[in-house]
């Protein structure tokens, strides 16, 4: 399946956050013990770093069916209820996600108006925790775009079946490729 813009724009800003974590660590661990010296900053941008890649990392667990999930009760049903009850888990996750979006929304709003500066770089605090809007209306799509592949009966809910999915990519008892068919 050929990757959208988004889902490019997705893992290239996963990979951008967890190099730039390794980066900032790395040269915070070698300033400390090396040259006795520390990066005032380094602590505080790694963890603004890190929470980028919790909100991102959400909408990206979705999209390749990442996220771990109990379906013992949901495979025990007819396939038309298993639908049914996709749908209706997947309409709640929108909830969830819009109501975490307006929210995060209104908390960054308050703290761009109080104006309280970070605490160890020359930056307002709204500009790192914008990421929360941002990350939950980009959760808020891939549920969007869960839905209309579930009603469409392109995918059957939520979740991947792992068990499924590994056994599509064990290699064949002759060698040969993964998932082949002898």
């Amino acid at each position: 399946m050929k990757t959208s813009w988004v889902g490019r724009m997705e893992e290239g800003l996963v990979a951008l956050l967890i190099a730039s974590m390794t980066v900032i660590t790395f040269m915070q661990v070698v300033a400390r013990y090396v040259f006795n010296y520390s990066f005032v900053w380094a602590l505080e941008l790694t963890t603004f770093l890190f929470g980028g890649l919790i909100f991102i990392g959400i909408s990206y667990g979705v999209r390749v069916g990442a996220h771990i999930g109990v379906d013992v009760l949901v495979k025990t049903l007819k396939p038309g209820t298993a639908r049914i009850v996709a749908v209706i888990a997947t309409l709640l996750c929108l909830v969830y996600s819009t109501i975490v979006f307006v929210g995060g929304w209104i908390y960054v709003g308050k703290i761009y108006d109080i104006g309280i500066l970070a605490q160890d770089m020359p930056i307002p605090q709204w500009v790192p925790r914008l990421v929360l809007p941002l990350g939950y209306a980009l959760l808020f799509f891939r549920f969007a775009q869960v839905l209309v592949r579930t009603l469409r009966g392109t995918q059957a809910g939520l979740l991947v079946d792992e068990a499924e999915e590994a056994l599509k990519l064990r290699p064949t008892d002759a060698g040969g490729a993964p998932g082949g068919r002898e």
